[in-house]
């Protein structure tokens, strides 16, 4: 869980650095065409903070492996891994959207997914065999 934690903290840093100071931008990378019109722009900005705000609490939680915080910490990593995917995947084949780091970012964050699983079900097994 300590590397899940540390490998979060880099990525979602860095897409939160990307969308906080250069929305336009990344959107370009992601969909193809620039996030335009103020909303669109605040909206990402948003989003980027509360991008490096899980970043934090990552990097903060990363020797944390037993606690009950942080077991929820990779909960809600795998929750906004899967809809990040999913909604990824969605703009690329129903929306017809196609940036660069579009694929990339769908099978990162599917990748990701799959981790945040493997570390619950790790800690669930070791649990369950401490309790016998």
């Amino acid at each position: 869980m300590k590397y899940l934690c540390i490998v979060t903290a880099a990525i979602e840093l860095g897409a939160g650095v990307a969308l906080l100071g250069v929305p336009a931008a990344a959107g370009e990378l992601l969909f193809g065409e620039p996030l335009t019109g103020a909303a669109a722009l605040i909206l990402a900005r948003i989003g980027g903070v509360a991008l490096i705000s899980l970043a934090v609490a990552c990097w903060f939680a990363r020797s944390e492996t037993q606690s009950r915080a942080a077991r929820g910490l990779i909960a809600a990593m795998l929750l906004y891994n899967v809809a990040t995917s999913a909604l990824l995947a969605y703009a690329g084949v129903y929306l017809r959207l196609h940036g660069i780091a579009l694929c990339p970012g769908a099978v990162l964050h599917a990748a990701m997914a799959a981790w945040c699983m493997t570390c619950l079900a790790r800690r669930s097994t070791q649990r369950s065999l401490e309790n016998k």
